[in-house]
C-alpha cells in the first residue's frame, strides 16, 4: 500500500509536542510497516529543511519537498480546494495528516488525520487573533467529516471530538502516545547530573514544573501554592526552591509579573529553553514534578518526569488522568491549596514517593511508539 504523510508540523523545527508524536510514531511505522510505501509531503518557502534523521536507512521512505510560499498553498487549499495533496506526491492509496493543517484530497483517497486536543475550543482567550483565525479557516469540523479515521492521541481528546463535532464515534481511534525511550532514570553517579545541574544553576533541592509558558498550563496557581509552602515551610523542607522551565508563550506575561512580585521570588528559577538531550537529566534531579495544566489533549512532559522515577503531581482534567494514572496524584487545577497539601504530602512521605515509582514501572509499559505504530497499521488495513 503506497501511504501519504504530511510533515509540514516539522518545519518550525521546534521540539513540541506535536513534533514529539510526528518523529516518535513514524519511527516505529518505517520499522514495522515495510511491506508499504510511505511517501512524506513536505512544504516551507525558502531554505527550511526538516530533520529526517529518523527516516535514515528506510528504503520504502521518500520525500517529496515543495517550495510553495506557505500563504498562497495555504489560500489555495483554502479558497480553491486545489492542489490535492495526494496527487501532489504522485497518488497514494492512504494520506495521513499527524497534526491539523490546511488539506484538499481527491475523492477517492482514503484520509486519516489526528487530533492532539481541542484546547483553541475549550479556552479560546489562551491563544491569539491570529492563531484563533487560523484555526477557524482550517475548519478541523469539515476536515474530520471527509476524513476516512480520526486518531485521538487519549480517550479524553477521542470523547471531545465526538461531542464537539458530531463525529461517528466508529471511526474515532483512541490511540495512545509513546515516550522517547532516551527518557529513564540516571544513576545518581552519573556525571551528565553534575553537568546539568551547573549548565543551568540549579538548585540542590526543587520542585520542577515544565512546559510553554502560557495561561493553560495554570503556572500562577503552582507559583500561589509555592509562596505559602515556602513561607510555612519548616526544617528540611525550606530548602526546596521552585524551578520552571520553558520557553515562554504567548500571555505569559501574568506569570513573569507574579514571579517578579513574589515574596518568595529568589527561591523560584526560570529556565526558560531546556534542550532535549538534558531533559532525563533535569527529571532525575528534581524531588517532585507539578504540571497543573487546566487542559491537555495529552501531556508529555508528566509522563517523561513520570518514567524518570520522579513523582507526579498533575491536574486530573481532560486527559491527564490517562497520562499519569495511579503512579502520580491528581489535583484540582482551579484549587491552589491542593497543589500546596500534594507539595506536602509527597516531600513529606518517603514511603508514598516509593508506592509512586514503583505504581510508574508498571504503568508505563502502556506507552510505546510500537504499540501505537501497530495500531495504526490495524486502522490502515481497516479502511
Amino acid at each position: 500500500m503506497r501511504i501519504g504523510i504530511d510533515i509540514r508540523a516539522l518545519a518550525s523545527g521546534k521540539q513540541s509536542g506535536v513534533e514529539e508524536y510526528v518523529r516518535g510514531l513514524l519511527t516505529e511505522l518505517f520499522r514495522l510497516g515495510q511491506e508499504h510505501e510511505f511517501v512524506l509531503f513536505f512544504n516551507a518557502w525558502g531554505k527550511v529543511t526538516p530533520d529526517l534523521s529518523f527516516a535514515d536507512g528506510f528504503q520504502n521512505v521518500h520525500l517529496r519537498r515543495y517550495r510553495i510560499p506557505n500563504k498562497l498553498l495555504n489560500f489555495a487549499l483554502w479558497y480553491l480546494r486545489y492542489p490535492k495533496l495526494d496527487q501532489l506526491i504522485g497518488g497514494v492509496d492512504v494520506f495521513f495528516m499527524p497534526n491539523m493543517n490546511f488539506a484538499a484530497f481527491s475523492k477517492k483517497t482514503k484520509v486519516i488525520i489526528t487530533v492532539h486536543d481541542l484546547s483553541f475550543e475549550w479556552f479560546p482567550e489562551t491563544f491569539s487573533w491570529k492563531h484563533r483565525l487560523w484555526h477557524y479557516m482550517i475548519n478541523l469540523r469539515a476536515l474530520l467529516r471527509r476524513a476516512d479515521a480520526v486518531i485521538a492521541v487519549s480517550h479524553s481528546t477521542a470523547n471531545d471530538i465526538i461531542d464537539r463535532y458530531r463525529i461517528r464515534a466508529q471511526k474515532v481511534h483512541a490511540v495512545l502516545s509513546g515516550v522517547n525511550p532516551a527518557f529513564h532514570p540516571l544513576n545518581r553517579n552519573d556525571i551528565h547530573l553534575i553537568e546539568v545541574q551547573k549548565k543551568y544553576k540549579l538548585p540542590y533541592r526543587f520542585i520542577l514544573s515544565l512546559g510553554t509558558l502560557e495561561p493553560r498550563k495554570n503556572l500562577v496557581s503552582l507559583v500561589r501554592a509555592y509562596e505559602v509552602f515556602h513561607q510555612t515551610a519548616v526544617g528540611e523542607m525550606v530548602k526546596y526552591e521552585l524551578v520552571i522551565a520553558g520557553t515562554p508563550g504567548w500571555k505569559c506575561e501574568e506569570l513573569l509579573e507574579a514571579v517578579r512580585r513574589s515574596p518568595v521570588r529568589h527561591h523560584i528559577h526560570l529556565l526558560g529553553f531546556v534542550a532535549e538531550q538534558d531533559k532525563s537529566a533535569l527529571y532525575t534531579l528534581a524531588s517532585v514534578f507539578v504540571y497543573p495544566s487546566f487542559y491537555e489533549g495529552f501531556g508529555f512532559p508528566p509522563l517523561e518526569a513520570l518514567v524518570c522515577g520522579v513523582p507526579v503531581i498533575a491536574s486530573h482534567s481532560a486527559s491527564l488522568p490517562e497520562v499519569v494514572g495511579k503512579a502520580g496524584i491528581l489535583i484540582d487545577p482551579y484549587r491552589p491549596d491542593e497543589i500546596l497539601q500534594a507539595l506536602r504530602q509527597v516531600l513529606q512521605d518517603k514511603d508514598l514517593r516509593a508506592t509512586l515509582s514503583e505504581r510508574a514501572l508498571a504503568h508505563k509499559q502502556r506507552f510505546s511508539w510500537e504499540k501505537s505504530a501497530e495500531q495504526f497499521l490495524a486502522i490502515v488495513q481497516g479502511l
